[in-house]
């Protein structure tokens, strides 16, 4: 997944010299959201080798126009993007958009609730809170949106450690794991390194998986 985060805050179309270079050099499943407007937009960027695009503040502000472009290229290939932060003063978790500036004062499952589970193939939630802490997900806030949503869900914000990303498959089964942080910092003083964990360790972690869920 790519997001340009400045797109939809400063009104910019998306990039599409970017987008289609992207696609070319992608060798996996590609993603991109930003600045993404109308059906129009939606579709140009499918066109130029994109599986899925990402919807953000177009969710929270126009639902029903997801739900046209759901109609356009199939739900499939709508992917949400949810940033979440609890309030303050109360346990309420509500999505924000903008860079995490505005906030909208619903809370994921009413905004899911207005586009319609037939409407997006995807849901990616991510903590703002937690997101670049390196101090684990935020396993409370998922709770309610896993439950509700029924289709692949992702969660972003926290990862420190693969016993962190074991946590989660430990508490919800089959999700994705969002991982930024932990597969670039190394170490106590956050050296810049570009760091995956080797197979004992991957191992380890699946068997657990594995072993729990009577695989």
């Amino acid at each position: 997944m790519v997001l340009d985060i400045d797109a939809t805050v400063n009104e910019l179309e998306p990039n599409y010299s970017l987008i289609k270079t992207l696609a070319k050099e992608s060798r996996m499943p590609l993603c991109y959201g930003g600045g993404v407007k109308n059906v129009m937009q939606l579709k140009r960027i499918i066109s130029l080798g994109v599986e899925k695009v990402a919807l953000s503040s177009l969710a929270i502000e126009k639902p029903e126009l997801v739900v046209e472009m759901a109609s356009a290229v199939g739900s499939q290939s709508v992917v949400i993007v949810l940033d979440v932060k609890k309030k303050s003063y109360s346990d309420k978790y509500c999505v924000f958009s903008n860079n995490g500036k505005k906030n909208s004062k619903k809370t994921p499952i009413e905004i899911l609730k207005k586009i319609g589970h037939e409407n997006f193939g995807e849901v990616i939630i991510n903590s703002i809170e937690k997101d670049g802490t390196q101090k684990g997900y935020d396993i409370k806030m998922l709770e309610e949106i896993v439950k509700f949503v029924h289709c692949p869900i992702t969660a972003l914000g926290g990862a420190s450690s693969l016993e962190n990303i074991g946590q989660l498959f430990d508490n919800f089964g089959i999700i994705g794991a969002g991982v930024g942080s932990l597969f670039v910092f190394k170490g106590k003083y956050k050296a810049v390194l570009i760091n995956y964990p080797d197979a004992k360790e991957k191992k380890s972690i699946l068997s657990k998986f594995m072993e729990k869920n009577n695989y």
